[in-house]
């Protein structure tokens, strides 16, 4: 992003924000409320513009006439899930290319997903009928049905537990050891220890970019929690 700014009404969300994400990383933003996190997700994933400034992929800037073209290169994971409650956890992954021509087997694909993120044998199961971590993991296998290489989270632990969280962090890290860069909002400093890059907002400016020398693991955390359990 190059000096980025975004209005809404009276509310500035981002003020010349300028924040550089390589590729193949993990970044955390963090932030209280109203910082402009998810405001920076938003223009990144192309679901909004900005008023001045750029947002650039891999060096060139997001045509505003194509943003449908750079989105469906996008995996979205929200707080929130966001399934459809009448749909299958098959259909519900399938979900973002049923309306595209693919080179690849949706329907294989999906449950390849599924297996990935621990789920196979609910291919079957509506969201009402599985816990709030296995929707987040339906919700992490739709955004990846496309597959995109930037992954844009906004909040994917919010509404868990802290093992569940964990759980949920320890997918993510996979998918970033594998090449996928994942950017992920989080109001929580314990799960943005588990990134290599803390970028901190307030007010809608950047007041703080660190990196993380020894990110956590997460399955080494939970490995560590299992095993106190049993002792």
């Amino acid at each position: 992003m190059r000096r980025v700014s975004r209005v809404y009404g009276s509310v500035t969300a981002l003020d010349d924000v300028s924040v550089e994400i390589e590729a193949d990383s993990a970044v955390a933003l963090m932030g209280q409320s109203g910082a402009g996190k998810s405001t920076l997700l938003h223009l990144v994933g192309g679901m909004d513009v900005p008023d001045t400034g750029e947002v650039l992929i891999d060096g060139t800037p997001l045509p505003r006439r194509r943003l449908d073209r750079h989105r469906r290169r996008v995996g979205f994971v929200f707080q929130r899930f966001h399934l459809l409650s009448a749909l299958s956890t098959l259909d519900n992954v399938l979900a973002p290319v049923l309306p595209y021509r693919v080179e690849f087997d949706r329907g294989a694909r999906a449950r390849e997903l599924l297996e990935a993120v621990g789920l196979d044998g609910r291919e079957r199961a509506l969201p009402g009928e599985l816990s709030g971590g296995e929707q987040q993991r339906v919700a992490i296998a739709r955004a990846l049905v496309t597959g995109p290489s930037l992954i844009l989270a906004d909040e994917p632990t919010g509404n868990l537990d802290a093992r569940t969280g964990l759980e949920v962090m320890a997918i993510l890290q996979e998918l970033n050891d594998d090449g996928n860069t994942i950017v992920l909002v989080t109001h929580e400093q314990d799960i943005a220890s588990y990134c290599g890059r803390i970028v901190s907002f307030q007010d809608g400016m950047v007041v703080g970019d660190v990196p993380c020398e020894s990110p956590k693991r997460a399955r080494e955390t939970l490995a560590g929690l299992a095993s106190e359990v049993t002792a």
